[in-house]
């Protein structure tokens, strides 16, 4: 699991990918659950909450208020 502290010290476009890597690891660990793959339950629930404390941080830069960094004009 990610901690928010974490998400915060990256830059936006850091964000962004890490966005689209959680999202395709949602999409491998969904299909492992429909093919009965028990421990892919708990890694779906941790990459879920991942991926929105990513999503609430890039609203927050996208809103203004996140914190202004030099990678965020970057």
């Amino acid at each position: 699991m990610t901690k928010i502290g974490e998400l915060r010290e990256l830059g936006v476009a850091n964000l962004e990918q890490r966005e689209r890597e959680l999202a395709e690891q949602l999409f491998r660990l969904r299909l492992q659950k429909s093919m009965g793959q028990q421990e892919a339950a708990g890694k779906l629930k941790e990459s879920r909450r991942d991926l929105a404390r990513v999503k609430t941080l890039l609203r927050e830069h996208a809103l203004g208020l996140g914190p202004v960094t030099p990678e965020t004009h970057g």
